[in-house]
């Protein structure tokens, strides 16, 4: 008997870098590390738990920037010539640590996934990993939902309601092409939820989304299953609500599973540790020291001698830590159940690049929960939201209260003293954006493609990742650069447009340097 659902979600999102102005740009490096370590690994797994007979269920948001930079040719092809270096790289690390028993077990591991990952990158999915992801879809395992256009922080965007709309509106045009349906749900920017938002998913087609937990345990009705079943907002849009126990079993960074002794630890990498003229071909060519992907030694413990990374030692912990996952949803349903009188759905969210990227083992412990949950009980099933949604049609109604999951809750990680000089302008843009669109509805095709572009530049400007990443104090010279070249571009060709000044080598050069949404129709705005 089945006694509870367990919604396992992963939140797949990159900011949109991509610079064709450049041979070669150090923050592109975050989306191939991204391809390496996280997404083409889940596609192996999916592909594995399939051919094993697992009746596997996962819920993943594709984000519109991380779709469009996995279906972008220049990055496809610079992404290949990464992985080729990787493999260039293995080949010398075999014959380094050739009589080296320490470090031999982990070089030969990275060989032998990074031709597996060139093969499923160039061969399975012909350089399209979307197409593998579609492939899951299709198949009824993956439950892939969508995202803001650009990952817009929505809370801080209401100012201008078509700037809400439009980053809904154009991120499901975006999915429907690309995966073939509109999606059923979304993964809101941030968790970032405020009442009324809910009819403008609704209007676009979307039945489900996600909050944090206490925007459903503060909602203007007292939920009566907690976060354990969705409610229905009165637009008819259903909230679902982190389970803050099985998130923490994986995110608490003193309780969590990623922080034991026997995982590979993050930050020793060969870039910063072997000598220079080794690493140079496989760093930035302008010689700064970066990561590689090539670590070998296990987090052993606050201290600052590392021991050697034991692969075959940290699988045996990611399945140890699998079957705990599973043990404890089992008693949590189970409980649950005997309070409830029904299945409690469990959703548990995470980043996707927690799992391989930060958590290097977190592919296998993925793997492991999902052939434990599928095979090894009954208790709990895996389910994705919309499943559970079908299965149990009649939910409390309550409106969530406003909130988001960063750090303390709601707006502050995105409006503080560092990022929010942003919002005044991205404010103003909106209207400006807003006007030119119900001004011009019959457009000749130069000012049609100026007015395209324009809503490119706001949609990139509006990125929620700029704000964040001042917050967070690295890359923020970056963050800040791409805010104030978007705003400043948009702004020019406002009022080239305005003047009737129109620079057509200016708006050619900026489709093709941000040439995100290639199917974008200004008109969303009107």
């Amino acid at each position: 008997m089945t006694k509870g659902y367990l919604s396992i979600v992963l939140h797949a999102h990159l900011p949109y870098v991509r610079h064709p102005e450049h041979e070669e740009f150090l923050e592109e490096q975050w989306f191939f590390e991204g391809m390496t370590e996280t997404y083409i690994p889940l596609l192996d797994m999916f592909e594995s738990l399939f051919l094993d007979g697992v009746d596997f269920r996962i819920t993943m948001s594709l984000t519109p920037p991380l779709i469009s930079m996995m279906t972008d040719g220049l990055l496809q092809d610079r992404y290949s010539r990464h992985l080729g270096k990787l493999l260039e790289l293995a080949d010398k690390e075999m014959g380094r640590t050739a009589h080296d028993w320490s470090f031999r077990p982990a070089a030969e591991m990275y060989y032998h996934k990074l031709h597996r990952c060139r093969y499923i990158f160039e061969q399975r999915w012909g350089r399209n990993l979307v197409a593998g992801f579609k492939h899951f879809q299709d198949m009824g395992k993956v439950e892939i939902v969508t995202c803001g256009a650009t990952h817009g922080f929505l809370p801080m965007l209401r100012v201008s309601h078509d700037a809400v709309r439009a980053q809904i509106a154009v991120a499901c045009d975006l999915h429907e092409r690309h995966l073939g349906r509109r999606p059923h749900g979304i993964w809101l920017p941030e968790c970032g939820y405020y009442p009324g938002l809910d009819e403008i998913l609704w209007n676009n087609g979307i039945r489900f989304f996600f909050v944090d937990s206490h925007g459903i345990l503060h909602a203007d009705s007292r939920p009566k299953y907690g976060v354990y079943a969705p409610v229905f907002c009165p637009s008819g849009t259903a909230a679902f609500s982190r389970d803050f126990e099985s998130s923490k079993q994986v995110w608490s960074a003193k309780e969590g599973y990623p922080g034991d002794f026997r995982y590979r630890d993050f930050y020793r990498d060969i870039g910063f540790d072997l000598d220079f003229n080794y690493v140079r071909p496989y760093i930035h060519r302008d010689g700064i020291r970066i990561m590689t992907g090539f670590k070998y030694y296990r987090i052993t413990g606050a201290t600052n001698h590392k021991e050697p990374y034991n692969p075959h030692a940290a699988r045996e912990a990611a399945a140890e830590h699998a079957g705990n996952f599973v043990f404890n949803r089992q008693r949590q349903s189970e409980y649950l159940h005997g309070l409830m009188g029904k299945p409690p759905i469990i959703v548990a969210p995470y980043d996707a690049e927690l799992f391989g990227h930060w958590w290097y083992e977190g592919i296998d412990w993925l793997n492991f929960v999902m052939r434990k949950t599928a095979c090894d009980q009954k208790d709990v099933k895996l389910a994705t939201p919309w499943e559970y949604l079908c299965w149990h049609p009649k939910n409390q109604m309550a409106t969530p209260s406003e909130s988001s999951w960063g750090n303390k809750g709601y707006a502050e990680v995105w409006c503080n003293g560092t990022n929010d000089w942003v919002y005044r302008h991205l404010h103003e843009a909106a209207f400006r954006m807003s006007e030119y669109a119900k001004l011009y509805t019959n457009p000749d095709d130069n000012l049609r493609r100026a007015l395209n572009q324009m809503a490119r530049e706001l949609l990139l400007a509006q990125s929620s990742d700029w704000a964040f990443i001042m917050n967070s104090g690295t890359m923020v010279e970056y963050a800040v650069k791409r805010t104030k070249d978007h705003i400043w571009r948009f702004n020019k060709l406002y009022e080239e447009i305005k003047h009737l000044q129109l620079d057509m080598n200016f708006v050619a050069e900026l489709e093709w340097k941000d040439n995100i949404f290639p199917e974008i129709d200004y008109r969303v705005y009107a």
